[in-house]
């Protein structure tokens, strides 16, 4: 990678604040055991602080392949299979959905072919965020909202996302092991990967430690919406400064997103998954066995495995991308490696992006790829 590369990622963080409205964004490359640090635009509005290497950032959905490493290292110590069927370990949780716990297995809860419907689309998750950012919620809570809407097809079916698959999945580790989900990601990956700066975010938190950038939201209710029956859709930008949303309750995101980590952390983290370093070669390999996300939007070329995403050779000129994605509300996070952990980047906004613009840029400046 050549300064050349770097200049050319610059340059893209200061468009991003620029031209797309982004309060702050950063982006650390990996390149051979060289470490490049990009900042651009302020962690915090109100004081002009600028954004900087270290900081305490939700990833959100990456968070999904915490749980899906915890689920695989348990599955090496032989304490569970990929294809246990659900009721082994939750008995009749699932049945008050419609959905056959023992027809779905563990490995559809992790790579979303289950036939859960899309969880984050629930309307009572999307009112509370709304209208009660505070609200706490319990593991029974989740676990209620990931059936409380019937079955989108049949096991093995498709991909649809869904993070009620994730919150069973966490249920599952706590059931297996008799410790609290935090405790076994803690065990099996935090440790092992001295990730210092890394910890499963507590459900009653509404902070961060320091340093951390304060996260925005810009958008508001359409008018005429009835918020009983919120759905995404519903919302659309303000056109206002952005609204800090920094003191949300994340109790929802659990061990479908409940990961805060720094974009060093992370790349430590996905270097490891990504070369086969934290894993054994079985679950190693389980975790990249891809499914198609089918008509999902998504990155372009990228396919789905435990909890990761990997882009496929045709976008890619044939270089293995592995990767992870998040977002909530005032936080968007993407890092990617090679599968031989070479080359890295981890990218960080504190707002939502109004789409993958950014992030596809980067990837391209980074990689040298098309995703044509």
């Amino acid at each position: 990678m050549t300064d050349n590369t770097y200049e050319k990622v610059q340059q893209i963080l200061d468009s991003a604040v620029a031209e797309d409205g982004i309060p702050g964004i950063v982006a650390e490359v990996h390149d051979a055991g060289k470490t490049w640090f990009g900042t651009a635009g302020v962690a915090d509005l109100a004081t002009g602080r600028r954004r900087q290497p270290g900081e305490y950032l939700h990833i959100g959905s990456s968070g999904k392949a915490f749980t899906a490493a915890t689920v695989l290292a348990l599955a090496a110590e032989g304490r569970l299979s990929l294809e246990d069927p659900v009721n082994k370990w939750l008995a009749g949780v699932m049945d008050a959905g419609g959905y056959d716990g023992n027809k779905i297995t563990i490995r559809q809860l992790l790579n979303h072919t289950g036939g859960l419907f899309l969880t984050g689309l629930a309307p009572e998750l999307q009112h509370s965020i709304v209208t009660q950012p505070a609200r706490v919620w319990t593991t029974s809570d989740l676990l209620n909202l990931a059936v409380s809407q019937p079955p989108v097809g049949e096991p093995g079916e498709g991909f649809v996302y869904a993070n009620g698959g994730y919150y069973l999945a966490g249920a599952i580790i706590e059931k297996v092991t008799g410790n609290s989900y935090a405790a076994e990601v803690e065990r099996t990956v935090i440790r092992p990967l001295g990730l210092t700066s890394t910890y499963v975010r507590p459900i009653t938190d509404t902070s961060y430690p320091d340093p951390h950038p304060q996260a925005y939201v810009a958008n508001i209710l359409k008018e005429g919406v009835d918020p009983a029956s919120l759905t995404p859709e519903d919302l659309e930008d303000s056109g206002l400064p952005p609204i800090d949303c920094t003191a949300l309750n994340t109790s929802w995101g659990w061990a479908a997103g409940g990961i805060v980590s720094t974009t060093a952390d992370l790349s430590r983290f996905l270097k490891a998954i990504a070369t086969g370093s934290l894993l054994p070669p079985a679950q190693h390999h389980e975790m990249w066995t891809m499914v198609s996300s089918g008509s999902v939007v998504w990155l372009p070329h990228a396919r789905y495995g435990l909890g990761v995403i990997e882009f496929d050779s045709a976008g890619t000129n044939g270089l293995t991308l592995r990767g992870v994605s998040g977002t909530l509300p005032g936080s968007f996070t993407l890092a990617l490696s090679t599968d031989d952990g070479r080359q890295s980047v981890a990218v960080h906004t504190n707002i939502e992006p109004k789409n993958l613009d950014i992030p596809i840029k980067i990837i391209k400046a980074v990689y040298g790829v098309t995703l044509g």
